[in-house]
């Protein structure tokens, strides 16, 4: 990870930082990432690409406000040089600042956190991997028409961590994180095109574990289904305009949770702080305890402590401790994703959730495991359960204005249920809401044998734009009256 020299420097660094009379707090954080990104397409490997990029970014609260340099020259000379830029800039930004960042202490962290893998990714022969993503390929493509294209693919991230701060929070962290999945397409002689996916939406599923989680996946068990759906889509009817009770399969609840309550619960958007992206929030710091968000049964809770998550860590960038913290409580708003400075002008503590993309780029808040609480029963109990409805899974596309309270969101595929049974199949099945009326309408939600926490990698925000992992967990659940349709798409 580091050489002893790099350590030194690092040490030197903060060290010098903390005996500046201009700096009332900085980091140095150390990031390395190694990446790989395999994908096999219509019976041949189509990309294989390997990655490494390290460095050091260096936050600096100076009198006032935020000073931030990134330098990926490890050796100490490099980083004095980089510290003495973010010092500057600190500075140079306090001079334009109508006041002074508040940033409470904190006692300071230290430890470790790695991520429990049974068998390293970066040690499996590429031939392996190529193999595990061509046999369900070959399986999908079958005999050919009408399925027009098929693939698969996986994605591994190395990511190492230490923080030193003049605090004297010193931690260091090793993530593993992967993503796999597999997706078909089918064309019918009008041209009309249907895709279905595994395991999620757009195919993919990441995790925080080894190549043992490809195994788990099993995708070559889930090819006949995706392939015979794809193709009996080509000649379903289109999910009908209307009002309907609503079932969403766990996958695309986990979607929903993450559009609808992970970003507008990220309280630099709702500050108006961080808002260059996706615009920033209806919910709004006076709603805290008083915005009915959702039905008695709903519970959705940020925590960062779920073994395989991707939004899991020991550590935020700023040094406080993973944990779990309840954003939504028997349908009341109850609390945001925060930092230090952000919780601190709602008289709050941190919720944990500062985290970087790479050394280059300064921590934001971010999502972590965002999950929907299970309640009882299983879809199989849910269906049953429900007269008149209609079961869509797995998105295909959505939209959400920059509030993040109007949506709508499309599906791969969609059941008619009637008297308790799925019955006839939809194509282009859609269904829009307003995010606290929507969630208001829920009235079930399966029990943890249906509970699933899936992961994102691929989560945006910031200029210049951050990827973040994340993850969201999640169960199917039933919303009454909503509104559904189709996308009208016809190629």
């Amino acid at each position: 990870m580091l050489t002893r020299e790099e350590e030194a420097a690092l040490r030197a660094t903060i060290d010098a930082l903390a005996k500046n009379p201009d700096v009332r707090y900085a980091e140095v954080r150390f990031v390395s990432d190694r990446s790989e990104r395999l994908r096999v397409r219509d019976g041949g490997p189509e990309h294989a690409s390997t990655g490494q990029t390290r460095g050091v970014g260096i936050r600096v609260l100076g009198e006032k406000t935020w000073g931030f340099a990134c330098t990926a020259d490890v050796s100490e000379g490099a980083l004095a040089a980089a510290a003495k830029r973010a010092a500057r800039i600190a500075k140079a930004s306090g001079a334009l600042a109508m006041r002074a960042v508040t940033f409470p202490e904190r006692p300071p962290s230290r430890g470790t956190y790695e991520t429990r893998v049974v068998r390293d990714p970066f040690e499996v022969p590429i031939d392996e991997k190529l193999r595990a993503l061509d046999a369900p390929v070959r399986a999908l493509l079958g005999k050919g028409k009408p399925i027009s294209s098929a693939s698969a693919w996986m994605e591994w991230s190395r990511v190492e961590k230490r923080l030193l701060t003049t605090e004297g929070t010193d931690v260091t962290q090793r993530f593993t994180f992967g993503m796999a999945g597999m997706e078909v397409f089918a064309l019918g002689d009008d041209g009309v095109s249907q895709r279905r996916s595994y395991p999620s939406w757009q195919g993919s599923d990441g995790f925080q574990a080894g190549y043992e989680r490809i195994d788990a996946l099993d995708l070559a068990s889930h090819t006949d289904e995706i392939r015979d759906d794809a193709i009996a889509l080509l000649t379903a009817p289109p999910c009908p305009e209307g009002t309907r009770d609503l079932i969403l399969d766990a996958s695309q609840v986990a979607l929903q949770i993450h559009e609808s309550c992970g970003h507008p619960t990220e309280l630099d958007r709702a500050l108006g702080s961080e808002i260059s992206l996706a615009g920033g929030s209806f919910m709004q710091p006076g709603m805290l305890g008083k915005l009915r968000y959702g039905s008695d049964i709903v519970d959705i809770v940020a925590d960062s402590t779920t073994e395989g998550g991707m939004g899991t860590f020991g550590w935020d960038d700023e040094g406080v401790a993973a944990g779990t913290h309840p954003l939504i409580a028997r349908g009341m708003f109850v609390d945001y994703l925060s930092s230090r400075e952000t919780a601190h002008a709602l008289a709050r503590e941190s919720t944990g959730t500062m985290r970087a993309d790479g050394w280059n780029r300064p921590p934001l808040i971010r999502m972590v495991n965002v999950s929907l609480e299970p309640k009882k029963g299983s879809l199989d109990d849910l269906v049953a359960d429900t007269k008149d409805g209609v079961f869509m899974a797995i998105d295909k596309s959505w939209s959400i204005d920059d509030l993040r309270l109007n949506f709508q969101f499309s599906c791969e595929a969609a059941w008619e249920i009637k008297n308790g049974k799925k019955t006839r199949l939809f194509r282009d099945p859609r269904y829009t809401g307003i995010t606290h009326e929507f969630w208001r309408s829920c009235d079930a939600i399966c029990g943890p044998e249906d509970w699933k926490l899936f992961g994102i990698s691929t989560c945006g925000k910031g200029d210049p734009m951050q990827i973040m992992q994340v993850a969201h967990g999640a169960a199917p659940a039933r919303f009454r009256n909503a509104t559904i349709g189709n996308t009208g798409r016809r190629a």
